[in-house]
């Protein structure tokens, strides 16, 4: 457990300033920047079933919005949204710079070229001057670096000044505890990689409103050091500047509202969805909510508009600002169970959890602060430190809640199981949100799980269990070892996972047989040995992340990996993979080059060998930039059957065709050290039989 030294509750009598929450060090920090992700999680769920519905619309359908409300709109909580996965995945741009301080605006627009599948994953993708973002990816993907990418030069001064740069800028301020002015400078780098102007503006004061919360409870003096940052001049002040003196005549939010709309409606700031509009709700809903997060969350999805985009915003001002204790009005936590998803071409990342991704932001501002990086329970997937937290587990059969840090499991009968997963759930699978939910499996056969369970008052006993999708992508349970533990005593176990068919592995769990326990941890390590046969069922295809234009099998052989231009990627795996080797038969037919990638961190971040030009084979590294490591000859032939291997040791690769070491490379600047799999084609066709996967 983290120990709070903030106060559970705000009053006039409470300090304005926390000072010791400034320092990324402090232990309060990782508490509060997880109160700030539950924040965004729980705004984005909750305004999702009516974005862009008019103030009218919702009145008239639901009085004032005040819990959530995607049951009587027929849809899930919990859902992939453009909000939710920009956040997390463009703050990556740090970690994959090492955590540079300066870190630029081209850096972060490579950042989106890495993990953005066009057309599919975070995006709206609206089409070329009709969605900002899309137009920005557009002039990135050819060659138009960032800031350039997202000017009102270029893209006009509307498109730019749509609401994108701010939807995903929370996690610039959770980052800078205490510091406004460097998370504004952070905002405005990431804001400027596909907006300009306003938009920016808008962008930078959200960030300062996050950075400063985690020291300033006070919304005057919160909202006067975030417009400090900005010009004195440009809309968004004086939009701010308006609000407050509204609200400071009349505490009526909806006479304010109605203020709000006749002189920054829709009809004078056009585009799909202008910043200035939401932006202005944003902050009516702040002053007017008092810093009271069901009020203030209640009032911003009932004013309308971009709702999921505002209330996440707002949510997570407020979860940094009020801490875990300002979450607990209403059962706001327990609906969401931690979860969402971050599909992208990273996909073995795309399964996870607020608690996971609360350690991600905290030791990025933790490494610009010089600390070192927090591994709960020495890094476990599944921890429970984070007060509160059950990480996705959930049951049907049991109340599962978290006690001192770890998961308590209480049975309603016996047999009980409770299980999180660990690749698309089943009833998220058929998911219409507009975003594709783009993942890998993240546990394959032949890694070692191990879980620390500690007993109830009696003896309890129960196993380990697993389940995969099957044919017709039907869910199939795998019962796994069992376990005995005594009254009040603790006991760790192992499980190697077993060959599974080559289905991909949709979740793990418990099964109490008798009596009750607490989950202290639970995690995998190690290389999978595994094979990836195609088999029956959709949900196979959907374990890899598609970078490629299309790929068909027949039975379990790869007969057509296609890309029609530029470079393509088909990805299996996770981030954690260091040294393993890959094989399988691959036939180059007709391609640019074409073969495997090895330490996969996305779309441009991996080794490849690929059959390149006629006579030849080569060891290539793309990393801002493709530069070849080694070339050798070699007559290969289009339509020829190769079976070759490829393997990665530290910052060693070797490659061998037929049996026979071909090609070795050493890298030693910036070696990529872990990552996917894959394939890879450069404009043409490749096949491929069953790959398999062993440590190195």
């Amino acid at each position: 457990m983290i120990e709070s030294t903030e106060p559970r509750a705000f009053s006039k009598e409470t300090p304005r300033r926390w000072t010791a929450i400034a320092d990324a060090g402090h232990p309060g920090y990782l508490e509060r920047v997880y109160a700030g992700v539950l924040g965004k999680l729980i705004g984005v769920y909750l305004g999702r079933p009516v974005e862009t519905w008019p103030y009218e619309r919702i009145v008239q359908e639901f009085g004032t919005i005040e819990y959530y409300i995607h049951e009587a709109r027929g849809r899930r909580l919990i859902v992939t949204d453009d909000d939710i996965s920009g956040t997390f995945t463009f703050l990556r741009a740090l970690q994959d710079n090492d955590y540079d301080p300066n870190l630029t605006a081209e850096q972060i627009g490579q950042t989106w070229l890495n993990y953005l599948i066009e057309r599919t994953t975070i995006l709206w993708w609206g089409g070329m001057g009709n969605s900002t973002e899309h137009t920005a990816y557009l002039r990135l993907k050819h060659g138009v670096p960032a800031p350039k990418s997202g000017s009102m030069e270029l893209n006009t001064k509307i498109m730019a000044e749509q609401i994108g740069a701010q939807i995903f800028i929370d996690g610039w301020g959770m980052i800078c505890p205490g510091d406004p002015t460097k998370a504004a400078e952070f905002a405005r780098r990431a804001a400027s990689v596909s907006h300009d102007g306003e938009a920016i503006y808008g962008a930078q004061v959200i960030a300062a409103l996050v950075a400063e919360a985690f020291v300033e409870i006070d919304l005057d003096r919160l909202l006067d050091r975030a417009v400090s940052l900005i010009p004195p001049d440009c809309t968004v002040r004086k939009l701010i500047d308006d609000i407050r003196q509204w609200h400071a005549m009349d505490r009526d939010w909806r006479a304010n509202r109605e203020r709000l709309v006749e002189r920054y409606g829709y009809d004078k700031y056009l585009g799909n969805c202008h910043l200035i509009p939401n932006h202005g709700i944003i902050i009516l809903s702040l002053l007017h909510g008092e810093g009271d997060f069901d009020r203030s969350l209640s009032i911003v999805n009932t004013c309308g508009w971009d709702t999921d985009c505002n209330s996440g915003n707002l949510g997570a001002i407020l979860g940094v600002r009020n801490g875990l204790e300002g979450l607990s009005g209403k059962n706001w936590r327990a609906p969401v169970a931690d979860q969402l998803f971050l599909p992208s071409m990273d996909g073995g990342r795309s399964i996870t959890d607020a608690a996971r991704e609360t350690i991600e932001v905290a030791n990025a501002g933790r490494a610009l602060a010089g600390f070192q990086p927090l591994a709960p329970k020495n890094g476990a997937r599944f921890h429970f430190s984070l007060p509160g937290s059950v990480q996705s587990w959930r049951s049907e059969e049991a109340l599962v809640e978290n006690h001192s840090g770890r998961l308590q499991i209480k049975p309603l009968a016996w047999p009980a199981r409770v299980a999180t997963p660990t690749f698309i759930p089943p009833d998220a699978k058929d998911m219409k949100t507009g975003y594709v939910l783009v993942a890998n499996p993240t546990i394959y056969p032949g890694q070692t799980l191990t879980a620390e369970l500690v007993g109830g008052p009696e003896r309890s006993s129960g196993r380990l269990f697993l389940s995969t999708y099957g044919p017709e992508d039907s869910a199939v349970l795998l019962d796994g070892p069992l376990w005995t533990v005594e009254p009040e005593g603790a006991a760790a176990f192992e499980w190697q996972i077993p060959d599974v068919g080559g289905y991909p592995i949709l979740e793990v769990g418990l099964q109490i047989d008798r009596g009750s326990v607490e989950l202290d941890f639970l995690t995998w390590d190690g290389i999978p040995t595994a094979e990836f046969p195609a088999v029956e069922g959709t949900m196979w295809a959907r374990a890899w992340a598609k970078g490629i234009d299309r790929f068909e099998f027949v039975r379990d052989q790869y007969e057509m990996l296609s890309q029609n231009e530029g470079i393509g990627l088909l990805t299996q795996g996770c981030r954690e993979w260091e040294d393993y080797r890959i094989e399988a038969r691959l036939t180059p037919k007709m391609a640019v080059s074409a073969g495997f990638a090895i330490r996969v961190q996305g779309l441009r971040r991996y080794y490849s060998l690929t059959f390149a030009d006629p006579g030849e084979i080569r060891l290539e590294k793309v990393l801002d930039g493709r530069r070849v490591l080694a070339t050798t000859s070699f007559m290969w032939e289009p339509f020829h059957d190769y079976h070759v291997e490829l393997e990665a040791r530290g910052n060693e690769l070797r490659a061998w065709i037929d049996g026979k070491l071909k090609i070795s490379a050493v890298d030693l600047e910036r070696p990529l050290v872990s990552g996917a799999f894959g394939f890879i084609v450069e404009a043409g066709c490749l096949g491929a039989g069953t790959p398999r996967i062993s440590p190195a």
